[in-house]
């Protein structure tokens, strides 16, 4: 097998389900060292504990992503198991109107739900960008990986928060590539439009009639953190199936 993060550490925040969870699982199957950041702390420590029976290295902490005090845990956190922060791959988020149980229409969306969205799916990654950076800059090596969606390319009527957040990251991957460009520090975003990560996202359109496989986003994502995408940078990445084309039935 292709060991592409051989002496590599990977930060996977959200890494203890999903997407983040795949992507912890075939770095470290690749020879990189891994640090699974989730709320549910029980799960992150099962999922590490499971790699490291599968032969490979990962350890497991619990992260709020709205509290600075526990993003920069798990910057220290990293550094001293490993000795060195090379990859961030931030998947943590959700639509708050899912994720709070207030399914209604914007116009009367407690503001308190859209804070929630807000907090974790843009400054939660803008806190993880800030703690790993300088870390990063001294190293004269990293890439960070931010995970975007659809509906900050399209925008959203159902997710207004959620729309917000993640058209926000496209811009701090951007303002990230910049600050990182002199010293071999790259930033992407991966957008992804329906995930088969829930059933509900089967039903949602695309030109190409299916929601995408969770695999199709990694490759992306362990793409985009491998040495093969060393001059890509400040770019964002559609996972969509073709559904950011413009067609209305598609949103």
């Amino acid at each position: 097998m292709e060991k592409r993060f051989e002496n590599k550490t990977a930060v996977i925040v959200g890494g203890a389900s999903g997407m983040g969870l795949l992507a912890a699982q075939q770095i470290a199957s690749e020879g990189g060292k891994v640090i699974i950041a989730d709320i549910n702390q029980e799960n992150a420590e099962k999922c590490a504990a499971d790699i490291c029976a599968a032969g490979g290295f990962a350890r497991g902490i619990r992260c709020d992503v709205r509290q600075v005090a526990e993003v920069e845990a798990v910057r220290d956190f990293a550094l001293a198991e490993t000795g060195s922060l090379d990859i961030l791959i931030h998947t943590a988020g959700g639509a708050s109107q899912r994720m709070c149980n207030a399914p209604g229409p914007f116009a009367t969306r407690p503001y308190e739900v859209l804070d929630w969205g807000i907090d974790v799916n843009l400054k939660g990654p803008l806190y993880f960008s800030r703690a790993v950076i300088g870390t990063m800059l001294e190293q004269k090596r990293g890439v960070i990986i931010l995970l975007g969606s659809i509906d900050g390319v399209t925008g959203s009527a159902m997710s207004c928060d959620y729309s917000t957040s993640k058209a926000g990251l496209i811009g701090l991957t951007k303002s990230l590539a910049l600050i990182g460009a002199e010293h071999n520090v790259r930033a992407c975003c991966v957008s992804p439009g329906p995930v088969l990560t829930r059933p509900g996202m089967a039903g949602m359109k695309t030109p190409m009639n299916r929601a995408a496989e969770v695999q199709e986003v990694v490759n992306v994502l362990l793409f985009l953190a491998s040495d093969a995408a060393s001059f890509i940078t400040g770019t964002n990445y559609l996972v969509d199936g073709g559904r950011a084309c413009g067609a209305q039935e598609y949103r």
